[in-house]
Formats: C-alpha cells, structure tokens, sequence
C-alpha cells in the first residue's frame, strides 16, 4: 500500500513538475542508479566526474537534495567548497 502511494505521489509531482526539472531528477536518479549496480565488494564510491556531476546539479537546480538516495546533501556541499 505504502508503495502505491509513493508512486500516485510521484505521478502527481512529474505531471505537475517543468520539463527541465523532471530532466534534470531523471539523470540525478540515474546516475545513482548506475552507482548502485555497480559490482563492487565494498560499499559504492563515486569517481571524480560523478562528484562534479553532483556539484553542478547543486548549482543548477534548486530541488537536487530531493533526488539524493546514495549521496548525503552535507557530502555534496562539502565537495563544493573542496573544489571536488
């Protein structure tokens, strides 16, 4: 039940969403997503462009903590101010 829910929500959010908004969370989920199936023995780690991705979606769009699963919003503000 609780799933359905959260799909209904997320059906309602993208119909009423902007174009480049949904674009935006769509390659955010994504790249997470590719992160995640990675086969790897320890947790997942990000490689350098990813970091970058991260740090230009922060700067880009005003909703990217909301698309965040692997990645804690405070990690990604820590790797604007390194540079990273």
């Amino acid at each position: 039940m609780v799933t359905f829910l959260s799909v209904i929500v997320a059906v309602f959010r993208a119909v009423f969403m902007g174009k480049q908004a949904l674009v935006l969370e769509n390659l955010a989920l994504r790249q997470q997503l590719g992160v995640y199936l990675r086969k790897e023995k320890r947790p997942p780690r990000l490689k350098p462009w990813e970091r970058v991705f991260w740090v230009f979606l922060s700067q880009i769009s005003d909703g990217w903590k909301s698309t965040l699963v692997i990645v804690k919003p405070d990690t990604v503000i820590g790797w604007h101010r390194q540079g990273d």
